[in-house]
């Protein structure tokens, strides 16, 4: 099995994520090539098995332009790769259809309820179902302090 793991990261907290995910992967035998969306236009996608999506929860779901600027001016934030452009949004929108093929999605949020925080994941998870992938589990989420750190045992 082939597979591509993609995340937009602003802290680096959806890159420690997303690349457990990937080498957690990689020790069931599946072949994955992972990293930043920055790093992968949407052709990549073509002809994976498999394709995981993940990245932070921003003002209630998926980040935009402007949260993802808000994050890089963070003086607070050391994270060498944030991701500005393209977003998920963007890439998402450009795959080329998923013809049925599987697909996972994951975030990062704070850890507070989710109705308080919302998920990015579950806004991943539809438009990847809208461009035709099949989810082989629910939205998945990884939470974080309020401090942008990842809680214990969330990789």
């Amino acid at each position: 099995m082939r597979a591509l793991l993609v995340y937009e990261s602003m802290y680096g907290n959806t890159a420690t994520v997303g690349e457990a995910i990937a080498a957690s992967l990689r020790d069931e035998g599946v072949e994955v090539v992972s990293g930043p969306v920055s790093r992968f236009g949407p052709q990549a996608a073509d002809g994976v098995d498999l394709l995981v999506v993940g990245g932070p929860t921003h003002v209630h779901g998926m980040s935009s332009a402007r949260s993802r600027q808000t994050a890089v001016d963070d003086d607070k934030n050391t994270y060498p790769e944030p991701t500005l452009a393209p977003g998920l949004r963007e890439w998402i929108r450009d795959l080329a259809p998923g013809e049925g093929r599987l697909a996972a999605a994951f975030d990062t949020r704070i850890d507070k309820p989710i109705f308080l925080t919302g998920s990015a994941a579950k806004g991943i998870a539809k438009r990847l179902e809208r461009r035709g992938f099949n989810p082989i589990l629910g939205p998945e989420c990884f939470l974080v302090t309020t401090g942008n750190e990842l809680l214990d045992g969330e990789t």
